[in-house]
């Protein structure tokens, strides 16, 4: 059921309004067939849309496990898995219940996510965990010396003997592939959904680097049995709001308290091997590919490059969204000369840069992010910079450099960072104590230290130091806050 409303229209409220489920939106449930990591806003507004406009959808039911916390899974499962999908355009909302989640469960829950990931019927794992939950160290490969990793380890190594299970979404995606492999499930497909360049390659290194820690021959039964697909994907979904809520009861009658907020633009570009069968995602629209790095690479430096310059330089400047920081000409005009920068070595792809459509991309990147009813908020896109940074600004900055050019901007965007890290206060990050104890240092020694926690090469070279440490201050004023 897909309802629309134009702004200003207003809908009949009830006195009384029953709450959403099975029950008063008749839909049979699928049979598990999709396991899922890092139950959001996001994945509801992303995979499972794609997987409820699949043209099979009734032989794919999706069961999707949070990750910190469990909320989200048992507000959704109070639903039966139902939620709503609020499209906002320009023009107004419209409102579709979405059917493709048929479990929604607590990450705790490992056994249950083992049992599922064993079943022969599972034939798809999809992720969107995150780009810091791969535990990536400088040089793109699994940091065995992370805690949580060390950890998770020491929870696995204990498992035979009664002991806890992991708690991380990479531990616990382990642990599963390994009931799996005692089962003898046969072969399945690991998709990345995170925003990392190459991400399946990334997914594959980063399990494989787990499980070899732990016991050589899954390693070996992973990397026989396990394809792993690498995405782009790409759809504006901000945090929902109380008024949000409010806004699918005044329009659709009914309560619903895990409703998602998107965009109208949506993309989905895959490659990769599915072993045991996938869904027809191209029904919805998905494109899948043989090489995906080209499109990778443009959602990340385009969009997600601007959102992370736009996150810093924006909050330094007082702005709290992305729609608001668009409109301030120092942060659209850094935004527009990143994208030069980008956009010259991304078209060095040859044909690709045709394919690419990179400069209508451009064009409709600004009108998404003006779209002001879309409030997407710079706090929510500020977070885990030094992880995102290594994947949206580093590749641009030495691809200009090697190229005998500056680049100044994605520079900019590094600077910004690192003038956020010392006004925001407390910074959400996996290395915020390493960003601290360099924020504590001065002049060149700070930014050469907080430059190594981005990447080691750069951090050496002096001509980019200098670069960084002139751009510094370039959005301090007018202070950061409201």
């Amino acid at each position: 059921m897909t309802i629309e409303l134009q702004i200003g229209e207003q809908a009949p409220v009830p006195a009384a309004l029953p709450r959403l489920n099975r029950s008063l939106r008749p839909s049979a449930k699928a049979p598990v067939r999709i396991v899922h990591l890092g139950l959001g806003a996001f994945h509801r507004s992303h995979q499972a849309w794609y997987t409820h406009q699949a043209g099979d959808a009734a032989e794919w039911g999706i069961a999707s496990f949070t990750g910190r916390r469990p909320d989200a899974a048992l507000a959704l499962a109070g639903q039966d898995g139902l939620y709503t999908v609020v499209e906002r355009a320009d023009g107004g909302d419209s409102f579709e219940i979405v059917s493709s989640i048929v479990e929604a469960v607590d990450g705790a829950n490992v056994g249950r996510l083992a049992e599922l990931v064993a079943a022969p019927a599972t034939a798809v794992i999809t992720l969107t965990i995150t780009e810091a939950a791969y535990r990536l160290d400088s040089d793109g490969q699994l940091d065995r010396t992370a805690p949580d990793v060390v950890a998770d380890l020491a929870l696995l190594a204990g498992t035979a003997a009664g002991g806890g299970t992991p708690t991380t979404p990479l531990g616990r995606l382990v642990f599963a592939l390994a009931a799996r492999r005692t089962a003898d499930g046969g072969p399945l497909a690991v998709v990345c959904c995170d925003n990392l360049s190459n991400n399946g390659s990334v997914a594959r290194s980063a399990v494989l680097g787990l499980a070899a820690a732990w016991d050589a021959g899954l390693a070996a039964w992973v990397d026989a049995n396990v394809s792993f697909v690498s995405t782009s994907v790409d759809r504006i979904t901000p945090r929902t709001t109380d008024a949000d809520l409010e806004a699918v009861e005044a329009a659709c009658g009914y309560r619903d308290n895990s409703p998602v907020v998107a965009e109208p633009f949506r993309s989905w570009v895959l490659s990769g091997a599915f072993p045991a069968g996938r869904p027809r995602w191209e029904d919805a629209g998905a494109v899948f590919v043989d090489e995906i790095e080209p499109f990778e690479n443009r959602k990340l430096w385009l969009l997600n490059g601007a959102h992370s310059l736009l996150a810093y330089a924006g909050q330094l400047r007082g702005h709290a969204t992305v729609a608001e920081a668009l409109a301030d000409p120092a942060c659209l005009h850094a935004v527009e000369a990143f994208w030069d920068e980008a956009e010259a070595n991304l078209a060095s792809a040859g044909l690709k840069g045709a394919e690419l459509r990179i400069p209508e991309y451009r064009a409709e990147l600004l009108d998404r992010f003006r779209n002001a009813r879309i409030a997407h908020h710079l706090a929510q896109i500020a977070m885990d910079g030094s992880t995102k940074l290594r994947m949206r600004a580093v590749p641009v900055l030495l691809a200009e450099r090697s190229h005998g050019r500056s680049g100044a901007a994605a520079a900019l965007m590094i600077a910004a960072w690192m003038d956020f890290s010392v006004h925001a206060g407390t910074l959400q990050d996996p290395l915020a104590d390493e960003v601290d104890a360099a924020n504590a240092l001065t002049g060149t020694g700070r930014i050469r230290t907080l430059l190594a926690l981005l990447n080691p090469q750069l951090a050496e070279d002096h001509a980019i130091t200098e670069l960084i440490e002139g751009l510094s201050g370039t959005f301090t004023e007018p202070a950061i806050g409201p």
